[in-house]
């Protein structure tokens, strides 16, 4: 028995921060930030929580197939943005989707937190004791943004995707997935403040600890050895070819990573998956989003490589045999095009 993706959901906030507006606020230029990240705009929820972009996801996929709330076993929240320290995020949403007979966790494995709940998912399922299982990547990466600091203001923004997983008995579905942590990392990408050792103070307010800090030079390396080197080893856990992948969906931290790990692979770049210039990093959010983004370019018994790299460390790679999604009902979307932009200041 295997688990196996058979609906998909995703949403964006119609705001949009784009590299012109934060040119403006601290010393840096719309191509620099391009070059450096690939970059062109981010979405940010203005009012909103990460349960509110989660539960939109939920709705895009509930409105698009046939699935029955109600049959929902239960929810797997990946994020690095709770709405609140406690109670957990996936309450919340399990009330706003009508999940009434799952239960729900959140999870947080930072920028690898979907694959971490994915492969969490895909084990409940193998294990025959559930058998729908809703997994979510979503954050607000704006609240806990400094949009003083150029060094990672420009790198995030707000997202959420989802997906269905239900057992299968064919050769579709998850295969070997490999995860990763080292907590020797930690410092180098981290909210300092906030938590149980340093909890929210004055002092932590009036130092900015409360926003993410990030060694963007050494992250970016340890980035593309991790990424490289899982991908690579879950290729041989599942006895395939760099060849035999049909698409690869990355972590959307850095384009220039992405290319990195795609060249150290030698997987030909038209085969990889990118969005970030238009959602930035958004964390848990990336790798549902592609998957809800390019969903139309994937065919039954294609080959999938996900790969992922985040705050921790940690990272991890797993492949996936696309499979036969759920009966559509009459397309709709909340994807809107009618993007409004904001400035910073409502930001801080």
């Amino acid at each position: 028995m295997k688990a196996v993706i058979t609906a998909i959901g995703g949403f964006v906030p119609t705001s949009i921060l784009n590299n012109k507006t934060i040119s403006e606020t601290v010393e840096t230029t719309e191509e620099w930030i391009e070059k450096r990240t690939g970059i062109k705009e981010r979405r940010i929820a203005v009012g909103k929580g990460t349960s509110d972009l989660a539960s939109a996801a939920i709705e895009n996929l509930m409105s698009n197939y046939e699935v029955d709330p109600s049959e929902i076993d239960a929810l797997i929240l990946a994020t690095a943005t709770p709405d609140h320290l406690l109670a957990p995020t996936a309450s919340k949403i399990c009330e706003l989707s009508g999940l009434t007979n799952a239960f729900g966790f959140d999870m947080n494995g930072a920028c690898s937190g979907f694959l971490y709940a994915l492969e969490m998912g895909a084990s409940l399922i193998e294990s025959g004791r559930h058998k729908k299982i809703i997994v979510v990547g979503a954050d607000k990466m704006s609240s806990i943004v400094d949009y003083e600091d150029r060094n990672t203001c420009i790198l995030f923004g707000d997202g959420a995707g989802a997906v269905l997983l239900e057992k299968t008995e064919t050769e579709y579905g998850l295969m070997k997935s490999i995860l990763k942590t080292d907590g020797s990392g930690t410092e180098s990408l981290v909210v300092p403040a906030g938590g149980s050792k340093f909890p929210a103070s004055m002092e932590s307010l009036l130092h900015r600890k409360h926003y993410i800090k990030q060694d963007g030079s050494f992250v970016f390396k340890k980035a593309v050895a991790a990424m490289s080197s899982v991908s690579r080893d879950v290729l041989i856990s599942n006895d395939l070819d760099a060849d035999e992948i049909d698409w690869v969906i990355p972590h959307q931290a850095n384009l220039r990573i992405i290319n990195a790990v795609s060249e150290s692979l030698n997987i030909d770049k038209e085969k990889v998956k990118v969005n970030i210039d238009r959602y930035g990093n958004t964390t848990s959010a990336t790798i549902p989003l592609c998957l809800w983004d390019f969903a139309a370019d994937f065919e039954e018994g294609q080959n999938l490589l996900i790969t992922t790299f985040g705050a921790g460390f940690s990272w991890g790679a797993t492949c996936l045999k696309w499979g036969v999604m759920r009966e559509r009902k009459s397309q709709k979307t909340t994807k809107i095009e009618n993007k409004k932009k904001i400035l910073v200041p409502e930001l801080s």
